[in-house]
């Protein structure tokens, strides 16, 4: 869960509440057109399906839901198209949570999310008799934008987003022709307190040389800013062994300090794994020093804690630290 304004912001699209919200939003939206609906019998087919399994309907799509801070249960909710322009639909706060934030932060955690997969805008539709939304819409910076579908009444409008950082995985000859940026990377870690092998200071050339030795026997991303500079990087390291084949380990997550808060880790982490399954691997793990950032990341993402060793390795002051070991099943 996501908080902000005293909201809280989940993605489930089995959530059990979300059958009524949906069924709300397409109620109100088929009586506002002109057709009295008041059961979700009176519902077009294709909206009652939605409603009814919306796992299904939204299966290629991001569903986000709200709950007021102080509330039990969620009150809003967003569905986040997925395509080349995602499409915010489906956007719906209960009148007696109204006034509270909920829409703005469903909007804002969508287009944070949308940002962060590298979308170039998000694009939406909105009734032209709804002025409540349209108005917070213009206020986020959507502007009028062409149809792209034929319904009357309904108004158009695109927000473009900032270039976001690309991930790409690099062959071992990309490794080497970027060890400068992704040494400068892994000095950025150490300095900033990172147990990820070396003490402070770090020598950049150290700091590269160790890139250049790694490229072809592990599996590297990097992300690259809009400038093209190194924002982060992952490796991915399979097991040699005969009887671990099955077995991969994700080692040297870095996210710039200067890139944080763009969702880097969390893209970073998933392409690597998405590699790993795609690729036959069943079982990934790794270890992370105990109590930092990287913990509640890990976490987040669905790993698990196995066990915590005391100190297992020292900070780059040389403070000895304990680790946690993660494993995550890939099936």
């Amino acid at each position: 869960m996501l908080g902000g304004m005293n909201v809280m912001i989940e993605e489930n699209a089995a959530h059990p509440r979300l059958p009524a919200l949906l069924t709300a939003y397409h109620l109100a939206t088929e009586t506002e057109k002109g057709t009295v609906s008041t059961v979700p019998a009176d519902l077009p087919p294709a909206r009652r399906a939605e409603a009814e399994d919306p796992v299904a309907a939204f299966a290629a799509d991001t569903v986000l839901l709200a709950t007021a801070g102080d509330a039990g249960e969620p009150a809003g909710c967003l569905v986040l198209k997925a395509g080349p322009v995602p499409e915010v639909k489906r956007v719906w706060v209960e009148p007696s949570a109204r006034g509270r934030g909920l829409a703005a932060a469903l909007m804002g955690e969508a287009l944070r999310r949308a940002a962060a997969a590298g979308a170039p805008a998000v694009r939406l539709t909105v009734w032209e008799w709804r002025e409540g939304p349209l108005a917070l819409y213009r206020k986020l910076g959507f502007e009028p934008a062409a149809p792209w579908e034929d319904r009357p009444g309904l108004v158009f409008l695109e927000k473009r987003l900032a270039p976001g950082d690309r991930v790409e995985l690099l062959a071992p000859d990309a490794v080497r022709a970027h060890a400068a940026g992704l040494g400068a990377l892994l000095v950025d870690a150490v300095d900033d307190g990172a147990s990820v092998g070396f003490l402070a200071p770090l020598d950049p050339a150290e700091a590269a040389a160790w890139w250049t030795g790694v490229a072809g026997d592990r599996e590297v991303w990097a992300a690259f800013g809009p400038d093209g500079s190194v924002t982060g990087a992952v490796t991915l390291l399979r097991t040699a062994t005969a009887n671990g084949r099955h077995r991969g380990e994700i080692a040297r997550l870095l996210v710039h300090r200067a890139a944080r808060g763009r969702a880097l880790g969390r893209r970073l982490l998933a392409a690597a794994e998405a590699r790993a399954a795609a690729t036959g691997l069943t079982l990934l793990v790794l270890d992370t020093q105990t109590d930092s950032p990287a913990e509640r990341l890990y976490r987040g993402a669905g790993w698990t804690p196995a066990g915590r060793i005391p100190e297992y390795a020292a900070d780059p002051a040389g403070t000895l630290r304990a680790t946690t070991l993660y494993y995550k099943r890939l099936v």
